[in-house]
């Protein structure tokens, strides 16, 4: 696949050499442009390039999002993942850590009406970035691999996504739609940064 990442931070950055180690392309890119991430693309090699976000938005087939989620500007324009994949891996974080009271709403639901016309999948948010460096395990069965919860609205998304969850060697769990599955999903949840198997996991969802 042709994955576009917005952010290269932790989880960004992470994900992008565990992409690239799995044999997809990833266009990386942040707020300060692609000048500022040459280290990085020379780390990860010639399956990785750096764009703007703009540019690496329209570019990828599936768009991957850790950026802050406090900072809409970090997004890209809507009319660059229209029709696309994205997955929200953001958080509602504050600036000091805390987290943001979202009342009856949830993040992604905030994430859909930025970017309206995007097939929108959570997940990545709640595995430490860590824990996705150093727990992928191709080499088992999925059942016994470390899991990664997905949510979201577009079933064929959903489908694409844990395709790609599975090729860096962990499992994906359903937590279903994008409302109720991403409120499973949030910060202070059970589901979140646990250290569990998609067989342990699924029976803890059901």
């Amino acid at each position: 696949m042709k994955i576009g990442i917005m952010g290269a931070g932790m989880i960004g950055a992470t994900a992008a050499r565990m992409f690239v180690n799995a044999g997809h392309e990833v266009a990386v890119s942040n707020s300060r442009g692609p000048a500022s991430l040459s280290s990085l693309v020379t780390e990860l090699g010639p399956r990785a390039t750096a764009m703007t976000v703009a540019d690496a938005a329209r570019w990828g087939d599936v768009i991957l999002l850790a950026v802050p989620w406090r900072n809409p500007k970090a997004l890209p324009p809507a009319d660059a993942v229209a029709g696309k994949i994205v997955i929200d891996a953001m958080n509602p974080y504050a600036e000091d850590g805390s987290v943001t009271d979202l009342g009856a709403t949830t993040s992604s639901e905030a994430t859909r009406k930025r970017l309206p016309g995007a097939r929108i999948v959570k997940a990545f948010n709640t595995i430490w970035y860590k824990h996705l460096a150093e727990r992928g395990r191709p080499d088992r069965p999925v059942d016994d691999r470390h899991a990664i919860f997905v949510a979201g609205d577009d079933d064929s998304a959903k489908r694409t996504v844990i395709a790609l969850i599975e090729s860096i060697g962990f499992g994906a769990v359903d937590t279903g739609p994008l409302v109720e599955g991403g409120r499973r999903q949030q910060p202070g949840t059970a589901l979140y940064n646990q250290v569990i198997t998609v067989r342990d996991a699924r029976a803890l969802i059901s």
